[in-house]
């Protein structure tokens, strides 16, 4: 049997898994009756930690949250799993919570095991992180939202659209989705009486959040699938289905969540769903993959791409015509 420290901590740990644990099943995990477990449990009460209780002939508790925060026992993958988030978060989209990402990672690495902190210092020096040059979101914002969307509470927001228009919304959040560039909201915006994606970046939120409402049924597929079709394709002027000549997997490679969305058809090939600002940009794109392709939709892409061959063949020609050597090509 573990002494009664020891047994504490193992305790401890247990309840910091987010689940009710019944009395035989700590017991039993401790290795001692139940009666030994009700008695470790209020000396971590007297300790500070919010263990609470549910009613019952076996009886269950749930470590809630305190006024203080009380010490969190992880284990070696998580522990390294938060110093890496931290790590991000130093660098990362969120606005204002770089330097607190510091300070919280210098005392975790603090106490962090050697075996550990070579771990964390490993990936740390063997890895950079870019600045992103994109806008940034408030971390109070995302905080706001997380809990509005956890507690079904109707939000007001002022809205800049992607043409720069400004309008105002309500909306009952359903979602955050974070593509690793962008934040984005899934919500049914009571105004227009349809579900959309709003990039978070955009928006200026009116708090307190409003009264609560029922949730609807979610989307087909899930928030995240929801927020990829929109972001991939809702926002832009053109949109096209292109089949192209390779596998899913492969071009996966090369187009991100936020860019287009890749549908495996089985024999090799895929369909990639896509939108874009331009007709040229969006067949400037698809030609850099280096594969075959053929247009689904629309025509205009198809006339289009008639209208890119020939510009790269007069450019091809006047190059030629010019007398450019290999060597001066290179």
């Amino acid at each position: 049997m573990m002494e009664t420290s020891a047994r504490l901590l193992r305790l401890l740990g247990l309840l910091q898994v987010p689940r009710d644990w019944t009395g035989p099943a700590l017991a039993e995990r401790l290795e001692v009756d139940v009666r030994t477990v009700r008695r470790d449990v209020d000396k971590l009460r007297t300790l500070g930690y919010p263990v609470h209780s549910t009613p019952g002939t076996t009886g269950g508790y749930r470590l809630g949250a305190g006024a203080a925060l009380p010490p969190l026992l992880l284990e070696d993958d998580e522990a390294v799993a938060v110093a890496v988030g931290l790590r991000t978060a130093a660098g990362g989209t969120v606005a204002g919570i770089e330097e607190t990402s510091v300070r919280a990672l210098a005392k975790l690495e603090q106490v962090l095991p050697n075996r550990l902190r070579r771990r964390v210092t490993a990936l740390g020096t063997a890895t950079e992180t870019l600045a992103g040059r994109g806008p940034t979101v408030d971390a109070d914002d995302l905080s706001a939202l997380a809990a509005a969307c956890r507690d079904h509470e109707l939000l007001r927001f002022d809205y800049v659209a992607a043409d720069g228009t400004p309008t105002r919304r309500t909306a009952e959040p359903e979602g955050l989705v974070h593509t690793g560039r962008r934040w984005y909201l899934v919500a049914w915006d009571t105004g227009r009486d349809d579900r959309r994606t709003f990039r978070v970046d955009r928006m200026r939120l009116k708090l307190p959040a409003g009264p609560r409402f029922v949730p609807r049924e979610p989307p087909e597929g899930g928030i995240a699938a929801f927020a990829q079709r929109g972001i991939t394709s809702g926002v832009y002027p053109y949109r096209a289905r292109v089949l192209l000549e390779a596998p899913a997997e492969q071009v996966g490679e090369w187009v991100t969540p936020a860019s287009g969305t890749v549908t495996d058809l089985g024999d090799g090939r895929c369909e990639l769903a896509v939108g874009a600002w331009t007709l040229d940009s969006l067949g400037m794109w698809l030609g850099s993959f280096g594969v075959d392709f053929h247009v689904l939709e629309p025509p205009e892409l198809v006339e289009h791409l008639d209208v890119l061959a020939a510009r790269f063949g007069r450019a091809a020609a006047a190059s030629r015509g010019a007398g450019i050597t290999p060597a001066e090509r290179r």
